[in-house]
């Protein structure tokens, strides 16, 4: 496994529970293809991620923790636990968004270093 791309998602995790967008966005090509996992599809490009967490973080306050790694020559398959809280720090309850606590896989494509691609896969 590239202790490259695992440190790089390592970071990617530290900069989206600590809402660091920027240390995200500066990971990811300009043209990323990211999944919503709000509402389905994906969302397109630096500006695109930007609005999807803004609007996320605006409603609930997210964290994800990896438990494991596995490498393909494509791809990085990172198992995590997912969790998810109303803006007080509170379990949620009646949510209409596609947003709870889970174990979900997260799935990076890396270009170059940077991360061209994401999908989640329940």
């Amino acid at each position: 496994m590239s202790t490259t791309h695992v440190q790089l998602i390592h970071r990617l995790y530290e900069y989206f529970n600590s809402r660091n967008i920027e240390g995200v966005l500066a990971a990811l090509t300009e043209d990323v293809c990211w999944a919503n996992a709000m509402d389905g599809g994906h969302v397109q490009g630096h500006e695109g991620v930007r609005e999807y967490w803004s609007r996320q973080w605006a409603m609930v306050s997210p964290h994800v923790e990896p438990l494991a790694f596995e490498e393909t020559q494509e791809t990085v398959t990172v198992t995590v636990v997912q969790s998810v809280f109303d803006l007080n720090g509170q379990p949620l309850s009646g949510q209409t968004h596609g947003l709870k606590d889970k174990t979900v896989l997260h799935i990076f494509h890396i270009e170059k270093g940077r991360i061209k691609r994401f999908d989640v896969k329940d």
